[in-house]
């Protein structure tokens, strides 16, 4: 079930061996620092199993950063816009700072209300296990999944751990019919609509973006560049043209026509020349291509169209940090002032991309795919940031929820709904988050920027804003879409409009989005019968 290994460069190693080891130190570092922290905050009790929780914990928020952060700067990647490097330096400011700042203060003890305990006589030690072994199964399947390249969802894989290790716990306590009892199986049957639902959405809409892109701004671009390259071509052919009538005439003719050329050319200087001026044939075409060539609009699509796609992606991208992201740490943010803070990003963007636009000089106003691609690196970026921080601020969730709760139970010997997350957690599972990308991520980079459809700035922003635009607005419908999902549908859409979409790719892919769940469940049921066995 392995991607194509049609590109060599999904086995390169990124960065020295003096850089790795940097990144492996800064986590050993991080990691021992939060041990020496947490023993105290979980008041020195069960500290073997803190250890084991802590080790597990990080494992997957490691995980989580080779598959999910990579493959969110994915498409960065593929189109040139950052190089790995860069999209760990931009990953490490905005999905640290999304963990931090906006990861909220508290989480959910049971993800997602996938399982209900309240019925079971739980003991704490027996709830931490269940919680534990959905991280140890996650993170191994996460693991699994990244290195074979496959772009899978963090939210499913935990969600399965849950459902397996609650199903054993289950069966432990009441029997088959209690196990299955625990499991709300419409959430799961929701989960399974998001595996068509997810990829449908993100095609559609970037197909409709980048379909609108190509269209009015790439298109008219190549047409624009084409028009100018032939009149180029036709005043090379109107030079040659009259190199060789020169050559023609007698000397006595050469002199006169001479005295008439440079007469002309003074005439031609002047800016009010009009063509009835010129005697000569050789200026009178000369006029004619050079006020053809400019009062070619080259810049139209670029004046027209880049800054209001820029505003739109403005506005979707500050809604996403704002209400998906910020919504966790000021709950007194009403929408109405959400609305005005996307409403006055979106305007700064828009002018600040009509004034580029309006500053193109020189040779860059013919070179329109180097000025284009120029403008969407730059949004690009934009979009890749905004991602980061609301990727930060929600799916670490998926490594904090359980962990969170782990460290609660040990620290007061009782289950509740909620648990508190400790800043140090944050910042310890933010820093895994960095690293795991840095060590693993480049095979799911491969996948999603380049083996599933080729990219370049205009397409990769229009499948990472479609993207964005679907999970905010299915958040806000309380659709069920997994971003992953949506980012792969959204790239398949740029790569049915260049015709270029890598179908075979899809099936390992599809595949592995079918078995996250049960693989999941499967390996947590089994981490629980372990853990039972050793800690009971």
């Amino acid at each position: 079930m392995g991607i194509s290994s049609n590109s060599a460069a999904s086995t390169k190693p990124v960065g020295s061996m003096r850089i790795n080891l940097f990144f492996a130190i800064v986590l050993i570092v991080m990691t021992s620092y939060f041990l020496w922290w947490g023993r105290d905050y979980t008041m020195r009790q069960q500290t073997t199993l803190f250890i084991v929780a802590t080790a597990f914990g990080v494992f997957m928020a490691f995980n989580i950063g080779g598959n999910d952060v990579a493959n969110s700067f994915g498409t960065s990647v593929g189109a040139g816009t950052l190089t790995i490097p860069q999209a760990l330096g931009v990953a490490a400011i905005f999905e640290v700072s999304g963990a931090v700042l906006a990861g909220g203060e508290v989480t959910d003890t049971i993800r997602k209300g996938i399982v209900d305990l309240d019925g079971l006589t739980v003991t704490p030690n027996q709830f931490i296990y269940v919680m534990l072994s959905a991280l140890v199964a996650a993170a191994f399947w996460l693991l699994f999944a990244t290195r074979k390249g496959l772009p899978v969802s963090t939210t499913h894989s935990i969600i399965g751990g849950v459902v397996g290790s609650s199903i054993v716990l289950g069966f432990d306590l009441g029997g088959s019919a209690t196990a299955l009892s625990t499991v709300d199986w419409g959430t799961v049957g929701t989960i399974a609509i998001s595996w068509v639902l997810s990829p449908l959405l993100g095609g559609i809409l970037a197909y409709i973006l980048y379909g609108q892109i190509k269209k009015n701004i790439i298109e008219y671009n190549d047409r624009t560049e084409a028009h100018i390259g032939e009149l180029k071509a036709s005043k090379k052919v109107l030079k040659q043209n009259h190199k060789e009538y020169l050559e023609r005439l007698t000397e006595s003719e050469q002199l006169a026509y001479t005295s008439a050329m440079l007469r002309d050319q003074e005439i031609y200087k002047d800016d009010d020349c009009v063509v009835e001026d010129l005697e000569t044939d050789y200026y009178k075409k000369l006029y004619e291509i050079e006020n053809e060539r400019s009062s070619l609009d080259t810049l139209k699509a670029l004046k027209q169209w880049v800054p209001m796609i820029a505003a739109l992606g403005g506005a979707i991208m500050t809604s996403l940090v704002v209400f998906k992201g910020l919504k966790n740490v000021n709950n007194s943010l009403t929408t109405l002032q959400g609305f005005l803070i996307m409403g006055m990003i979106a305007a700064l963007v828009w002018l600040a991309t009509f004034i580029y636009t309006k500053s193109i000089r020189g040779k860059h106003k013919e070179d329109l795919t180097k000025a284009t691609f120029i403008m969407f690196s730059w949004m690009q970026v934009f979009t890749a940031s905004a991602f980061a921080f609301s990727h930060g601020s929600n799916d670490i969730a998926n490594a904090v929820g359980p962990f969170a709760a782990i460290m609660d139970v040990i620290r007061t010997n009782e289950i509740a709904s909620q648990a508190a997350v400790p800043p140090a957690v944050m910042l310890t599972f933010g820093v895994a988050l960095i690293v795991g990308l840095w060590f693993i991520g480049k095979e799911v980079i491969q996948t999603v920027g380049t083996n599933l459809a080729k990219m370049h700035p205009a397409s990769g922003f229009s499948a990472e804003l479609a993207a964005a635009a679907v999970v905010m607005g299915a958040s806000t419908m309380g659709l069920p879409v997994s971003s992953t999902h949506t980012l792969v549908g959204a790239v398949l859409g740029i790569g049915i409009v260049n015709r270029d979409t890598n179908w075979a790719l899809m099936k390992p892919i599809g595949l592995a989005w079918v078995i996250t769940l049960p693989v999941a469940a499967t390996l947590s049921a089994i981490s629980f019968l372990v853990l039972n066995q050793i800690f009971s």
